[in-house]
């Protein structure tokens, strides 16, 4: 019989939030690169619908699967990938209110959801730390790009019908 698929770190955290039933997104840059936007980042931005003192939950999550704390919120995984976990996003709704909105998108092939672009563009213009200058920018970019191309499929689409 073979081995069954090994699972990365960050996946089997996700695997565990949904176990737990803690709600979550990706939200920054991180979704921003699973949506299509072609940047790196040193992190992975999770927002949680916890209220912040209950960060002991999370840290136990990444604890027994071998990550290290290296703040309150921010944990290296086993692997050495860094997770911050969120529990308020500047310039945003709240949890509730940005999650109904949340762009499908997977991980490793795990589902999650995400922050949408848009909804990204607005808290990084909110924030607007030196980073997110240039993330606002690449961001930008993207966006105009796919709707430059909905717009020509929908042309091209108009023309082979006519």
């Amino acid at each position: 019989m073979a081995n069954a698929r090994s699972v990365s770190p960050i996946v089997r955290l996700i695997q565990s939030l949904g176990e737990e039933k803690i709600r979550f997104q990706i939200v920054g840059m991180s979704a921003a690169i699973l949506q299509g936007v072609i940047v790196t980042t040193i992190d992975t931005d999770i927002w949680v619908d916890l209220h912040e003192r209950q960060y002991v939950r999370l840290m136990n999550l990444v604890v027994t699967q071998g990550g290290t704390p290296l703040a309150p919120t921010l944990y290296a995984l086993s692997d050495g990938r860094l997770v911050n976990f969120l529990f308020t996003v500047h310039g945003l709704r709240n949890f509730e209110a940005e999650y109904s909105n949340a762009a499908n998108a997977t991980v490793e092939g795990e589902p999650v959801k995400v922050l949408p672009l848009e909804r990204i563009l607005k808290s990084k213009k909110t924030v607007l730390r030196d980073k997110d200058r240039l993330h606002i920018l690449q961001i930008e970019r993207f966006l105009k790009g796919r709707k430059r191309l909905k717009e020509t499929i929908k042309v091209s689409g108009r023309r082979k019908t006519a």
